[in-house]
């Protein structure tokens, strides 16, 4: 809706509620002289009853959450308060009378006590309610949204036809190139005679052949493919290292040099530098 078009929509809203209050504000006023109340205060207490639901409704569009919820009760309370004065004032003809100073609002008496105490109440119910509503306004913080937010709540709060679609990316497909060939020549067809007929030699055409998977080798490995250094066992390996450990420190005895030293592996390594420590223990104990 353009602007000027809410313009005239609030103003016409204006105008409605000036007009209903105007309408309302007759009964209040005549309710107010039948409880007891002066001139002045039976002038301003329809402004105590319809200008807290202006309040509360104002209040509505602002707070959120339970304060909303509470600003929602004291219009709804207020509002059936002000339909159920105005359905007495509807029904008890003496209130209509100007120079009415007091009345009775019902004539059995519960019900006139009860909408007496509803009259009387709703003074002090406005001081209450609208005090507290004002608080809940003034002490209001607004929700900041960032643009991350707004882009998200716009994305999905999109029809599913505005929504882009992604169009999938086509994958490259090979096409396998062939080469086309002039047609083979038939040399049965001469239009010489007595010359002897050429053979006719068929022509193969090229094609795109397709490439398998290589294979995985299976099978017995061949010699050529093996390592030429025989295995050696635990007890070669332990002369090994003893020759090449002979001019060894105890610092220098360590896993990794005899790995490097012998070539082995690190398991074995360890077990022969175990050995080889143990058997300088017993050597110097022996000495000892």
């Amino acid at each position: 809706m353009k602007r000027k078009g809410k313009v005239l929509l609030v103003l016409a809203l204006v105008a409605v509620v000036a007009m209903a209050f105007r309408v309302s504000w007759n009964a209040l006023r005549d309710v107010a002289r039948a409880v007891g109340a002066d001139s002045t205060a039976s002038m301003l207490y329809p402004f105590v009853v319809d200008g807290l639901m202006a309040l509360a409704l104002v209040a509505t569009l602002v707070l959120a959450g339970r304060d909303r919820k509470f600003a929602l009760r004291v219009l709804a309370t207020y509002t059936i308060a002000s339909l159920v004065l105005n359905y007495v004032h509807g029904l008890v003809p003496a209130l209509h009378a100007r120079s009415v100073d007091w009345g009775r609002l019902a004539e059995w008496d519960p019900a006139n006590w009860a909408l007496v105490l509803l009259a009387t109440s709703l003074p002090v119910g406005s001081i209450y309610f609208g005090s507290d509503l004002v608080a809940k306004v003034l002490h209001h913080r607004t929700p900041i949204v960032t643009d991350a937010e707004k882009s998200t709540q716009i994305a999905v709060k999109r029809s599913t036809p505005d929504l882009e679609e992604s169009t999938p990316t086509p994958f490259p497909v090979p096409v396998p190139r062939v080469l086309s060939l002039p047609e083979p020549v038939d040399f049965t067809k001469t239009t010489e005679p007595g010359k002897a007929l050429a053979p006719v030699v068929p022509i193969r055409r090229t094609v795109a052949a397709q490439s398998k998977p290589p294979r995985r080798a299976t099978g017995r490995v061949p010699d050529a493919a093996r390592t030429s250094r025989p295995t050696r066992t635990a007890d070669e390996l332990l002369t090994e290292a003893r020759e090449l450990t002979t001019k060894w420190s105890d610092r220098e005895l360590t896993a990794e040099a005899l790995r490097k030293g012998l070539r082995t592996a690190p398991v074995k390594a360890r077990m022969l530098r175990d050995l080889l420590r143990t058997e300088r223990a017993l050597a110097r104990d022996r000495a000892a």
